[in-house]
């Protein structure tokens, strides 16, 4: 079958999709058609609305207004098997298999073939599986053990379950993340061969390279609106960057006039097997340094190796000139650095527990006698922060777990700043809250760099980096692509480190 052109009419087609969660507009009014035969590349940066526009077309989330159609034809998507079976399937970046099972097993898992009485044909998902397999290239046995398959073999498998159930639109969330070269080869083939057979394909990629090899078109959302949309023939890397970001930093961030003192921390030759290599970098007390990147740039990872959650397999780290061995997350405070991560439901709080437990934690020593937790004391200690960061609750009893979004974020910064560090990191600060939140961590983060503490920010959103950093680090797959300070620091600018786009 040939590819198809532009002149038919779209499979999919998505017109005015909003998706609202608490405080937050995920999509508002986005439209999106994808098309027989060809790819359409999804692009913005991160928390354009990507995600959950995949979550839609998959029956994960339920739009809040819209229209979604097929072939013209109204449709929802209650469900996943609902989107399945209109034709919709999904290949993430992290694809859920089995070791234990065999290549057919996994294909099928979830709409396995039955005979009669009710009973899986085995027989019938080998032959069904083997050609599958057949038609995308990959010369892979049905009866194998998935454990048995390498890191490739697995992700063609994973394409084979997709495709298993008769796909008209495929869906490929960040597919070569975790491919080397000749796999992302072998996977533009693949591509190629989806749309000879006429597939409609939705190609979400950070990486310009494979979105100007491969796509047809594109689709560029920004801050959850519609942006545009074309063919990628009649677009240059620079104009599809400035629609990315072509937005004024609009927040209000606080007036600041950086008092920037010794450096507090050197790190040199940091190196991980697998998430980062050639970190080096130093910072300064009073200083907001930020660390920009997409998805997969190895930004949270190394945070996490630098406070002692991972091992580097190499690099050395100097706290106040001395160098420091940091093999744990307590060894790590006890130099000063503390960490407060993206996930603060999983990493950051213990959900069930009262705000003035999880805020007096680590601060222990501070706290007891004798081995014996002054209550009191407890209670002064996490009232001592929580105050400075204008907590929100009823009392100090409240379960963390009860408190909104940017509440539960203030708890976790008011745990490790009563351990009184010489370095913060700031993992997404302000991820899932509220404008009103934002402001009030900003204008802490502020305060504390007026006090000498040094700041890491770890930031998605390019505002927020520009709006707070003294200095801005960039990563790309695992490394520093740039490091940016003064007039350098432009929405274009940081994008096209982060994505590998050389200058026009």
């Amino acid at each position: 079958m040939q590819a198809t052109t532009a002149t038919e009419a779209p499979v999919l087609r998505l017109d005015r999709i909003s998706k609202i969660f608490p405080g937050v507009k995920a999509l508002s009014e986005v439209d999106l058609a994808l098309y027989p035969g060809q790819v359409t590349a999804l692009v913005g940066e991160n928390g354009a609305g990507k995600s959950t526009l995949v979550k839609i077309l998959t029956g994960i989330y339920q739009p809040d207004g819209g229209e979604i159609t097929v072939d013209g034809t109204p449709v929802s998507f209650p469900t996943a098997q609902d989107a399945a079976a209109h034709g919709i399937t999904a290949i993430h970046q992290e694809t859920v298999l089995f070791d234990d099972l065999t290549v057919a097993e996994n294909i099928f898992l979830g709409h396995a073939l039955k005979g009669r009485f009710g009973l899986i044909d085995t027989a019938r998902q080998r032959r069904m599986a083997a050609e599958i397999l057949h038609s995308i290239g990959a010369e892979i046995d049905p009866d194998t053990r998935l454990r048995e398959l390498g890191i490739a073999s697995k992700h063609l498998v994973a394409i084979s379950r997709a495709l298993s159930i008769d796909a008209r639109v495929v869906i490929m969330d960040e597919p070569t993340a975790a491919l080397s070269h000749k796999e992302i080869h072998e996977l533009y083939e693949l591509v190629e061969k989806l749309k000879a057979q006429g597939k409609a394909i939705l190609f979400i990629s950070h990486k310009f390279d494979e979105i100007f090899r491969i796509a047809d078109r594109y689709t560029v959302f920004r801050d959850g609106q519609f942006v545009a949309e074309g063919r990628i023939s009649e677009i240059t890397e620079g104009e599809l960057v400035h629609m990315m970001v072509g937005r004024s930093v609009d927040q209000v961030f606080p007036k600041r006039t950086p008092s920037i003192g010794k450096e507090v921390l050197q790190v040199t030759g940091y190196d991980h097997p697998t998430e980062f290599e050639g970190i080096n970098f130093t910072l300064r007390r009073g200083e907001i340094l930020g660390f920009y990147g997409l998805v997969g740039a190895g930004r949270s990872e190394f945070m996490q190796s630098l406070f002692g959650i991972t091992k580097p397999s190499k690099g050395v780290t100097k706290i106040d000139g001395e160098i420091t061995v940091i093999r744990s997350p307590a060894e790590a405070v006890e130099a000063g650095i503390v960490y407060v991560p993206e996930d603060r439901g999983l990493q950051g709080a213990i959900r069930p527990m009262p705000i003035f437990q999880n805020v007096t934690l680590p601060s222990l020593s501070r706290t007891s006698r004798n081995g014996f937790i002054k209550l009191a004391e407890e209670f002064a200690l996490a009232r001592e922060y929580t105050e400075r960061l204008d907590l929100r609750a009823a009392s100090l009893d409240t379960p963390v777990g009860n408190l909104s979004g940017g509440n539960q974020q203030k708890v976790v910064i008011a745990k490790w700043l009563a351990t009184q560090p010489k370095v913060i990191i700031l993992d997404e600060p302000t991820k899932g809250i509220d404008i009103g939140s934002k402001a009030a961590v900003h204008d802490f983060m502020a305060e504390l760099a007026s006090q000498g503490l040094a700041v890491i920010m770890v930031s998605s959103e390019i505002p927020e980096v520009l709006g707070m950093s003294d200095r801005v680090i960039v990563m790309r797959e695992g490394r520093i692509a740039a490091e940016l300070s003064g007039d350098e620091m432009t929405p274009e600018t940081l994008v096209r480190h982060a994505a590998g786009i050389a200058e026009a």
